[in-house]
C-alpha cells in the first residue's frame, strides 16, 4: 500500500491549489447468496488517507448511491485503523459520500478505487463513476486501484471505444486468490482476473504478492484480502 500511495504523490500533476484526490467506495454489503456482509476493505482506506491528507491533499468520498457505504476489515488492532474511525472528521466523511452525479472530476488531480469484495457488484456497471473516471485519465491525472478496487476500471472506454487499461498490466485480487479464500463459487463477479482478461488488461501478479503497477494507470495488490 506505501508504494502506491508513493505514486499517487509523485505522479499527481501540480496544482494550484491544494490538490484533491477522490476516493471510490462501494455501496454494496452483501456477499453473494452467503450471507455474509461485505463492503470497502477499511484500511485500504484509511492508510492512504492519512497519509495523503497528512502531504496536504483534500480527499472526498464518493460512492455509488452515496451516503454511508458498508464496511469490512473493521480490524481496530491496526493502529491507524483506530486512529481514524475515533476522528470524528473521517466518520462525518465516510457517513456523507457524494453521489456520482455531485462530482466535478475536473476538481480532481486523481481517483483511487478502494478495494473489498462489495465493489464486484456495483462498480464495474457503473456508468457515471466510469466518466469520471475517463474524464481525470485523458486530463493526465492518475487513475489508481488496489485489490478489489480495479472492478471500477474494468468498464472504462475511452472517446475511440477501446478499454481504459487494454493492453495495461492491472494489479487486483487474482482468480487463484478467490479460490484460496473459498469464493471463487460465489458468483462470476468475484473474478477480477476474467474481467481484467476480458478488457484487454493483465494481471502480472502471483499469488498474494505484493505488486505495484506504475503506467497510466496505477495499481497495487497487498498480501492479504481486501
Amino acid at each position: 500500500m506505501r508504494f502506491l500511495i508513493a505514486l499517487l504523490l509523485l505522479s499527481t500533476p501540480a496544482w494550484p491549489d491544494s490538490p484533491r484526490i477522490l476516493f471510490v467506495l462501494t455501496s454494496h454489503g452483501q456477499l453473494g447468496d452467503t450471507g455474509r456482509p461485505t463492503g470497502f476493505y477499511l484500511s485500504e482506506v484509511t492508510h492512504p488517507y492519512e497519509y495523503l491528507s497528512g502531504k496536504g491533499y483534500a480527499i472526498d468520498f464518493v460512492s455509488p448511491q452515496g451516503g454511508e457505504p458498508p464496511v469490512d476489515g473493521v480490524k481496530l488492532d491496526d493502529p491507524i485503523n483506530q486512529k481514524l474511525y475515533d476522528d470524528p472528521v473521517f466518520r462525518q466523511k465516510l457517513k456523507t459520500t457524494l453521489r456520482p452525479d455531485q462530482v466535478d472530476p475536473d476538481q480532481y488531480a486523481a481517483i483511487f478505487f478502494a478495494g473489498g469484495h462489495g465493489t464486484m457488484w456495483d462498480l464495474p456497471g457503473n456508468e457515471q463513476l466510469a466518466a469520471i473516471t475517463r474524464a481525470i485519465y485523458l486530463k493526465d491525472g492518475v487513475v489508481a486501484a488496489v485489490c478489489h478496487g480495479p472492478a471500477g476500471l474494468l468498464n472504462v472506454r475511452l472517446p475511440d471505444g477501446s478499454f481504459m487499461i487494454a493492453g495495461q498490466a492491472v494489479t487486483g485480487f487474482s482468480n487463484s486468490e478467490e479460490r484460496s479464500v473459498g469464493l471463487e463459487n460465489v458468483s462470476l463477479r468475484l473474478s477480477v482476473g476474467s474481467w481484467t482478461a476480458g478488457a484487454g488488461g493483465r494481471l502480472p501478479a502471483g499469488y498474494f504478492l505484493n505488486q505495484v503497477r506504475y503506467g497510466s494507470v496505477a495499481g497495487c495488490q497487498r498480501s492479504n484480502q481486501g
